[in-house]
């Protein structure tokens, strides 16, 4: 499937803006689908190119993150590649099950779990400052990871917006790592399940490289950026930024479920 597109000027603009926010909080926080795909929407592409230049951008952008999340000692690139695997599996048994959920249901049960996700967020004000998953055995590291990788993935095949968010809690909360590296340890979970979508829309054709790779400069400028101000501020940077994705999913969701 191919494509040849004309946008705007200030489309475009806006879209290379949006590419290089979406990034910059997707590095910190995740969440960062929340701005970029209403603002490839706002172009006038086709959905499946939107789907697609999308992942492209978020793929390499994700890669500069947890690489330099992984140069900073902000990753534990062990418990990160076991969450990606059960991501996979989850999200595959999620694909045939969100089959016998309405997506209204679906929505519904988002909207009363995230405002709970924020009053907790809140409340904890300490949240993530100190490492403290050597406390775990290296078996029961293993166990927990493959849980948050299913955990996560089951629910980005049911519902998709936020997971990075919420792998980043769950390594956080579950197993007790710092913000900085829950936060490296979901961008390794999120790069796998990125380059497996990448690959697939490249092989169908819903790339449109000409906006697909400034979008990904913007976006990989961005994602830099948001790493390195994560790595220098520190548990509140993020918490204040998961602030900001949870109230954004919360105002998306409430949106579909409406329309």
């Amino acid at each position: 499937m191919g494509g040849d597109f004309v946008i705007s000027i200030p489309n475009f603009l806006m879209l290379m803006g949006a590419s290089f926010l979406a990034g910059f909080l997707d590095s910190i926080a995740g969440g960062g689908g929340l701005i970029s795909l209403p603002a490839y929407t706002l172009t006038g592409i086709p959905m499946h190119f939107v789907y697609g230049c999308n992942k492209f951008s978020a793929a390499f952008g994700t890669t500069i993150a947890t690489l330099r999340y992984w140069k900073h000692k902000m990753l534990d690139i062990q418990v990160g590649i076991l969450a990606a695997i059960g991501a996979f599996a989850a999200s595959a048994l999620a694909a045939k099950v969100v089959l016998y959920f309405s997506d209204n249901t679906l929505k519904a049960l988002m909207l009363i779990f995230l405002p709970i996700v924020g009053i907790v967020t809140l409340l904890n004000k300490n949240m993530g400052e100190e490492n403290h998953s050597d406390s775990y055995s290296k078996k029961k590291k293993v166990i927990l990871a493959l849980l948050i990788g299913g955990l996560i993935g089951f629910y980005d095949g049911l519902i998709g917006p936020g997971t990075g968010t919420f792998a980043l809690m769950a390594f956080c909360f579950i197993m007790k790592y710092d913000l900085r590296t829950a936060s490296g340890n979901a961008k390794c979970l999120n790069l796998a399940s990125n380059y497996a979508a990448l690959a697939v829309f490249l092989l169908e054709g819903t790339v449109y490289f000409k906006i697909a790779i400034p979008a990904a400069i913007f976006g990989i400028a961005g994602n830099y950026l948001g790493a390195g101000f994560a790595i220098k501020k520190g548990a509140k940077a993020i918490q204040y930024m998961l602030m900001v994705v949870i109230v954004l999913l919360f105002i998306k969701m409430g949106v579909d479920f409406l329309l």
